[in-house]
């Protein structure tokens, strides 16, 4: 088994969708970004690809490149998935956690957790979305973005 890390951040800003986990969450913000700047996901996306040992989200999907304008972070964390499967190994577990100081997101948490598991091809059960303030500190307190943390485990597909 192996294990990934994974953070990332995006600005709140006006005219965009605030999407996390590929859950579309109402707000007069969303997150600024060159795909749809799905925090949550691309931070899983950084824990899977550090757990098969292979650089970043940004040497897969740099920002510099229109093929990812507007993706989904969802397609982004198959392709990942994808990845991971080619170098013999599969996604067996996320740990998550966001924080935004606002909206909550108790009631979201489970569509989030779902597709994440569903993009992944693993049981609900091995995905964990922790959702927390940051009591009003620093730039998340202020509500100007929100941050994800990601931990993954991998195993090889021949079950070590």
């Amino acid at each position: 088994m192996r294990i990934g890390f994974g953070y990332d951040s995006h600005r709140l800003v006006p005219g965009r969708k605030l999407i996390l986990g590929g859950v579309v969450i109402p707000h007069d913000k969303g997150l600024l970004g060159h795909s749809d700047a799905d925090a949550l996901v691309h931070a899983i996306c950084d824990a899977v690809i550090g757990a098969i040992g292979d650089g970043d989200i940004g040497r897969y999907f740099p920002d510099t490149d229109p093929a990812y304008k507007g993706i989904s972070s969802l397609r982004l964390l198959h392709l990942v998935c994808v990845k991971a499967g080619e170098k013999g190994f599969a996604v067996n577990n996320i740990d998550t956690t966001v924080i935004l100081e606002e909206p909550r997101l108790m009631d979201y948490i489970h569509d989030m957790e779902l597709n994440i598991a569903d993009t992944l091809n693993i049981p609900i059960g091995k995905v964990n979305v922790k959702a927390k303030t940051n009591e009003g500190l620093g730039f998340l307190g202020r509500g100007e973005g929100v941050a994800a943390f990601a931990v993954a485990t991998v195993i090889e597909k021949d079950g070590r």
